[in-house]
């Protein structure tokens, strides 16, 4: 973002030089793009979801904690602890636990729950965390297309004032000019902020349900009582080839 912001001073700098940015302000025109989008989102929202997608924002900011290999191998220890000790003994481990999915698994598996049970109540949570997911990814898609259309607003104004102003010719390009800045400023909005952020909550959704996909998967696994070394394969194959040799090569219990 900070890249893009780069090269549109740069391209505004070449063009215009130091002189010409003052060219690019108007306070009308940002009023009317950024305001009047801002308030057809808050239309399209309950107040609490406008708000929750405001802070969205910063989700894209922060490096993910954990990454699928090393759930694989976190799996594949489980797996182990349980081929050793029991079921049971997962109780302990899961008090460990940091990620709030994978410990509700573990301790429905120590539970002796049903395993299509298991399967289903934690695919439902998947299934409710991607719609969250999707509701905030989907909150800078609908900025991202009130922008533009808002800047065409702006713009069809200052034509109409430009219009009713043909007689003086001088002003007619200045006035057009003006006109054209709302336009930009809506483009900028979708295309510098809401679409690199719609894309990467989507990017990063899609990571994490992938790394739900592969506790489900583990965690049936381990109760099932299947050969750790088939687990280790068996999630491996979540993963890219590329990645797949440092994924789970420290588990891996042989019979």
């Amino acid at each position: 973002m900070i890249l893009c912001f780069g090269m549109l001073i740069f391209g505004i700098f070449s063009s215009a030089g130091p002189a010409g940015f003052g060219e690019y302000i108007d306070v009308p025109s940002a009023i009317i793009t950024i305001g009047g989008s801002i308030a057809a989102v808050m239309a399209s929202y309950g107040m609490s979801d406008f708000v929750g997608g405001l802070k969205s924002l910063t989700l894209i900011f922060k490096a993910p904690t954990t990454n699928t290999s090393d759930i694989i191998k976190k799996i594949i220890d489980l797996s182990n602890v349980a081929r050793k000790e029991g079921l049971l003994s997962l109780e302990e481990a899961a008090g460990d636990m940091e990620e709030p999915f994978l410990k509700k698994g573990i301790m429905l598996v120590v539970d002796g729950t049903d395993p299509e049970l298991v399967r289903g109540i934690l695919e439902t949570e998947m299934m409710c965390i991607d719609d969250r997911h999707k509701g905030r990814a989907g909150f800078w898609e609908t900025w991202g297309s009130m922008g533009p259309a808002w800047g065409m607003i702006g713009t069809l104004v200052g034509l109409v004032d430009m219009l009713y102003h043909m007689d003086d010719a001088a002003a007619i390009g200045p006035a057009m000019a003006v006109a054209l800045i709302t336009t930009l400023y809506g483009s900028l909005l979708a295309n510098w902020i809401c679409a690199p952020t719609s894309a990467k909550l989507k990017y990063d959704n899609a990571i994490e349900m992938q790394q739900k996909e592969v506790m489900i998967e583990g965690l049936l696994s381990i109760q099932a009582g299947e050969n750790p070394r088939v687990i280790e394969e068996k999630l491996k194959s979540f993963l890219a080839p590329a990645d797949r040799e440092s994924g789970g090569d420290d588990g891996g219990g042989g019979e």
